[in-house]
């Protein structure tokens, strides 16, 4: 099995790893329906996007 030459420091490891955070996607509330949606996307409930409608929803 292999031996590291030189050791990495704990500085250079955790700033390598600050970027394997994991975050929970942007949500915001849907002027239209009042619901939660995920940023610049068609509402999947009321079908507005920007105060239009965009698509036809099974209502």
């Amino acid at each position: 099995m292999g031996v590291h030459q030189n050791r990495q420091s704990k500085a250079r490891v955790r700033r390598r790893r600050a970027m394997d955070k994991i975050t929970a996607p942007d949500l915001t509330v849907c002027p239209q329906c009042h619901k939660l949606r995920p940023q610049h996307q068609v509402c999947p409930l009321c079908g507005f996007y920007k105060g239009k409608q965009v698509m036809q929803t099974g209502e």
